[in-house]
């Protein structure tokens, strides 16, 4: 007799911060990436009461040794072959990379194909804000191993160690900054008044823009990162798969800020996450090599 239930899609482990309250972090990644039908293994590097930017709170980080003792678990899992993804985010603590890069090697010992998505979670136009210990952890360890990384523009910045005041910038230091595959959120565009995606890869570089939204809640990285490593997963082409996560993360954000909220609002928006049909403008840019 042949089945006609859905085949199930791979696992994926997403390593980030968890809020009690609020859509940033795990909240964002996780709840994304099952509502596209992928199982999730989560790990907490830190827990929170909200997104510190709302204001102070007690910040819970397990001890160094424990969370290294936890991933180790994972890494001996009898289910890690389900897995085809990882997706890391904010880290609570410097040591925590060391941890973290441990398993994606696991991973991909068990599944050479898995993909590493690293969101390096670290700072905006204000500056760092995590300590500079665990910034260069994520720099070090994290970044050469990723096969997609997910910075925003102040991030990549920091990490190339120079101003990046324009879209060339940005692409000249995507692709010299590993790992070979970029997507920086928060890129600026041509015309006043509109932002978008640069993905950068060893064949292209594409740029997807919309308008600029005042007041945008938290969280915009790590529904991205996770909406484009699902997409990917789901054998998306690169163009397509940046188009439909610009569109989706612009859609749930546009309609947070039209009704206020100082969060995203997935749970109401998850439509978006799935059939998104905000207006996207993509364009490739020159090709890698010319300058």
């Amino acid at each position: 007799m042949t089945s006609h239930l859905p085949a199930p899609k791979p696992a994926v482990i997403v390593i980030s911060s968890h809020v009690v309250r609020g859509t940033v972090g795990n909240r964002a990644a996780v709840f994304a990436l099952e509502t596209l039908g992928f199982p999730v293994w989560a790990v907490p590097t830190v827990v929170l009461p909200w997104h510190l930017g709302h204001g102070p709170g007690t910040k819970i980080v397990a001890p160094p040794e424990q969370f290294a003792s936890l991933m180790k678990d994972l890494e001996g899992s009898p289910w890690l072959g389900e897995v085809k993804g990882v997706l890391s985010g904010f880290l609570g603590d410097c040591r925590q990379a060391e941890a973290v890069a441990s398993l994606v090697r696991a991973v991909k010992g068990r599944n050479p194909d898995a993909l590493y998505v690293c969101d390096p979670v670290m700072g905006d136009l204000d500056g760092l804000y995590v300590p500079q210990a665990v910034a260069e952890a994520m720099r070090d360890q994290l970044m050469p191993l990723a096969d997609i990384a997910t910075p925003n523009r102040y991030e990549l910045a920091w990490m190339a160690g120079r101003e990046l005041a324009d879209l060339p910038a940005l692409a000249d230091a995507a692709r010299t900054a590993p790992p070979a595959t970029m997507l920086v959120t928060s890129s600026p565009a041509a015309a006043r008044g509109r932002v978008g995606n640069l993905l950068v890869d060893d064949r292209q570089a594409l740029f997807a823009e919309h308008a600029l939204v005042d007041n945008p809640p938290n969280g915009v990285g790590d529904l991205t990162a996770s909406l484009y490593l699902a997409r990917m997963l789901g054998q998306a082409t690169a163009e397509q798969a940046l188009h439909s996560t610009t569109a989706s993360v612009y859609e749930v954000l546009s309609r947070a800020a039209q009704r206020g909220s100082n969060e995203l609002q997935i749970e109401t928006d998850a439509r978006s996450l799935l059939h998104p049909s905000a207006d996207i403008l993509l364009r490739r840019l020159e090709p890698v090599g010319q300058h």
